[in-house]
């Protein structure tokens, strides 16, 4: 009897093992690891490589060729093999912050199987690793109260589906019966609904300025800027279709037409402060490009505009659009109801540097006021976490 018991467990064990691979096999090399005086180490096992370079954001940027010309684009390193076959490079000493790399093997690039961690950008993957203090702290999970972040679908009869957004509520809104104001946070060209939460870390941000007083508690909304698009690549009815950037409706003013329908949508079914004082809207590129077009179009909606490398010009799809006509008009409009905050902030290395320059030009013709920032790097999740983190602070005051 205790023979048969055996072999049944052992088979069970068996079975067991065969139903769970993702339980077995986990790498036992360290990489990344963040060493105490802030260098960063990386390994990868490839016995066989020729080549193994490691590339991310925290390297000295290169030129590299894209569709749109040359830009400035993550650096790379080469890893020194030993006599076991595992591939090593250690960084530079790094300042707080959140960094993506990927490594790259004779050529091909791949992520790091010994790092769990990973975010899409678009249609690319990269691994990720902080380096605590400063921002770096600021972009972590803390010991601190948090809030909800929920992924929540409503209707658009304006762009005839249902489409879906996420909705952060700060600590203590399930209870408070409190109203509170709402901040809405638009994504660039080719992200969606997810990108502030996961590229972003709007959820950490918003949770450690809260607890440290910096920041007024408040409801942020992030909807899907693709008008032609429910929701996220692989999480509609689409099916798991390919990321793209090359989508319809993107700026052709669709999405400025139907944001009305997400404010109402909110304030139907969260507790809001529904005015015009107590709303703000601030995207990053694309998204800086709807918050500045929603913005002039709705002039009594916000009272806190922030743009964060923001497109200006509309694109080809968008040229007929009545959205963009009229622009110095409907700015005018806008101004005379005197926003609280006109806030523009880009990179020095930013293709979209000029762009912004001249947009300032006339604002500065016409006596808008504004504030401006201008940060060192390009176009990049690492100026807009930062942006993230100085625009809040300034809400609802």
């Amino acid at each position: 009897m205790k023979k048969t018991l055996a072999i049944a467990a052992a088979a069970v064990v068996a079975v067991g093992a065969q139903a769970q691979q993702a339980l077995w096999g986990m790498p036992q090399i360290i990489s990344p690891e963040v060493n105490a005086d802030n260098t960063v180490t990386f390994r990868f096992m490839a016995p066989n490589a020729q080549e193994v370079k490691v590339t991310g954001d925290f390297l000295p940027t290169e030129t590299i060729q894209t569709p749109f010309g040359e830009f400035d684009g993550p650096g790379s390193a080469t890893m020194a093999k030993n006599d076991t076959g595992l591939w090593e490079y250690t960084s530079e000493p790094l300042q707080p912050e959140l960094y993506s790399y990927s490594i790259i093997v004779d050529g091909l690039k791949t992520t790091d199987p010994s790092n769990v961690y990973l975010i899409r950008d678009t249609g690319t993957l990269t691994n990720v690793f902080i380096v605590k203090g400063g921002c770096g702290d600021t972009y972590s999970v803390n010991d601190v109260p948090h809030g909800t972040v929920s992924k929540m679908w409503y209707n658009s009869p304006t762009l005839g589906m249902d489409r879906r957004l996420t909705v952060y509520t700060p600590a203590g809104y399930e209870t408070s019966g409190k109203e509170y104001p709402v901040l809405y946070l638009l994504h660039g060209m080719g992200g969606d609904e997810n990108a502030w939460t996961e590229l972003g870390r709007a959820a950490q941000i918003l949770d450690n300025l809260i607890a440290q007083g910096k920041v007024e508690p408040m409801i942020v909304v992030m909807p899907n800027g693709n008008a032609a698009l429910q929701a996220a690549p692989g999480e509609s009815s689409l099916g798991l279709v390919p990321p793209t950037t090359a989508l319809p409706k993107t700026m052709d003013g669709s999405f400025e037409t139907h944001f009305p329908e997400v404010v109402n949508f909110i304030d139907s079914n969260f507790r809001t402060k529904a005015d015009k004082a107590h709303r703000a809207i601030a995207g990053l590129s694309m998204g800086g490009f709807h918050s500045m077009h929603i913005s002039k179009e709705y002039p009594d909606m916000f009272d806190y505009v922030g743009l964060f490398s923001a497109a200006i010009v509309p694109t080809e799809q968008g040229k007929d659009s009545p959205i963009y006509k009229d622009t110095e008009t409907k700015l005018a409009a806008q101004f005379a109801q005197a926003p609280k905050l006109y806030w523009i902030a880009i990179g020095e290395k930013d293709f979209l540097y000029q762009a912004n320059a001249d947009y300032r030009k006339l604002l500065d013709s016409k006596g808008y006021p504004y504030t401006y920032r201008e940060s060192p790097d390009g176009h990049i999740w690492k100026n807009w976490r930062i942006y993230l983190t100085e625009f809040t602070p300034l809400l609802f005051k």
